[in-house]
């Protein structure tokens, strides 16, 4: 697993971390009950602070995406399939909402818009 940070982004660090390893589960890179580096390992990998680690850890079991096993790590959970759906519905809202705000800009109507998104789903199918 491979996790980036970018002092310029203007993200948190923990949320880089925490948004990385959620799209490293759901693309299934990351595995059912494989272990995660652990939260002192990933903060010296990544030259961070230990709490930034265990902020965005917490934050993923929160979310239901890794569990903790006392003494032994952090493991990533079983895949809820309801879960990734939601979270791939938040993705698919925000991406619509910005496509919504351009094509404002752009001046294109509703007609346009969906014209374009059924030529994108025909292409890929």
């Amino acid at each position: 697993m491979t996790i980036f940070i970018d002092n310029k982004s203007g993200q948190p660090i923990y949320h880089q971390i925490l948004t990385q390893i959620k799209n490293h589960i759901i693309s299934g890179e990351l595995s059912e009950d494989e272990a995660l580096p652990s939260i002192r390992n990933l903060a010296k990998d990544l030259h961070i602070s230990v709490i930034t680690t265990r902020r965005a850890y917490e934050e993923l079991e929160k979310e239901g995406f890794i569990y903790t096993v006392s003494g032994k790590g952090c493991f990533v959970a079983p895949k809820n399939t309801e879960l990734l759906r939601e979270e791939n519905m938040r993705k698919i809202e925000s991406y619509i909402e910005k496509i919504v705000q351009l094509a404002n800009v752009c001046g294109l109507s509703r007609e346009d818009i969906i014209e374009m998104i059924c030529y994108e789903m025909e292409e890929s199918i």
